[in-house]
Order: structure tokens, then sequence, then C-alpha cells
């Protein structure tokens, strides 16, 4: 058995629902548990309009808590936040701007969860401790001029398949 086990799904011998489900099959609770909480998706991002290449800027939403990559009004974020897209398995299959590492792309993809999520290592911390997160790496949107989004692009951002 691999790594990607919790002891409990080993002593049942039953795979984790990241692996036995598609994203439409999730329940909200299982849909819910697999952001992982990086913060990457609260980026202002950019699109080349001749290649398609999305460039993420350092510069994040302004409901997004820099200190702890959480969202202050989870619940209402798309209302205060018109451009917020919540994510579906649908949306998730037609963006081009999740990173390699998100859960939701992942399972999409049929590929397992890395190492340091917290449904794999069992700590909700593991996704900062590794530097994966945006933890520490970005501007508040109220502290950036927005009309230079150019000048906020960043390559720390895993995008690689």
């Amino acid at each position: 058995m691999n790594n990607y086990f919790s002891a409990k799904e080993k002593m049942n011998d039953k795979q984790p629902f990241w692996l036995s489900k598609k994203l439409d099959e999730l329940s909200p609770q299982e849909w819910e548990s697999l952001c992982d909480g990086c913060g990457i998706c609260c980026l202002y991002k950019l699109e080349d309009e001749d290649t398609g290449e999305i460039f993420y800027t350092n510069i994040v939403c302004r409901l997004l808590d820099t200190g702890t990559c959480k969202c202050k009004d989870y619940e209402h974020r798309s209302q205060i936040v018109t451009t917020c897209l919540l994510l579906t398995p649908e949306l998730v299959s037609r963006v081009k701007w999740l990173p390699a590492t998100c859960a939701y792309r992942r399972v999409q993809e049929g590929k397992p969860l890395l190492w340091w999520h917290p449904l794999v290592s069992g700590n909700q911390n593991s996704v900062h401790d590794t530097g994966v997160s945006i933890l520490g790496k970005t501007i508040p949107e109220s502290s950036a001029k927005l009309n230079n989004l150019e000048d906020f692009i960043v390559n720390w951002v895993d995008t690689n398949p």
C-alpha cells in the first residue's frame, strides 16, 4: 500500500475518496476538503491574448487574509467580489489557471494528491511548511497599482502538468 491511504482506510482496504471518485461524485464535505489552502486561486492572473498563456501576479484578492491564506468571508465571496469564480467540476475541467499542484486539477486528471496535501499528510499547515502556498509571498490588492499588473508577475507558481 502507498502513503495515500490513511490508517483507517488501510484497515478497511478502501481507497480514499479522491482516488475512487470523480469530482462530480464528491459530497460537499469531500469537495471542500480537497482545497489545500494554498491561496493560489486568489492571486490576480493575466492571460496573454495571443497565446493564452497565464501569468500569475503576487497580488491577492481583498478578501484573502495574507497571514492565514484563508478567505475573510468565504460564504459570501462571490457576492462581494464579483470576479471570484466558484469552482465546480465543470469549471475545473475548463480553466487553464489552476496550478499543477491543485487537488481539484489533480483529481480531474486522475493523479494522486501530493504528499504535503493536508488529506495525505494529516497536517493542515503542510502546504505552508513546504512553501507551496502563497503565505508570505503576496501583496494585498489595496496596496498595489492594479493598472500595472505586469509589474507584479511572479514565476513561483507550479503550472507544469
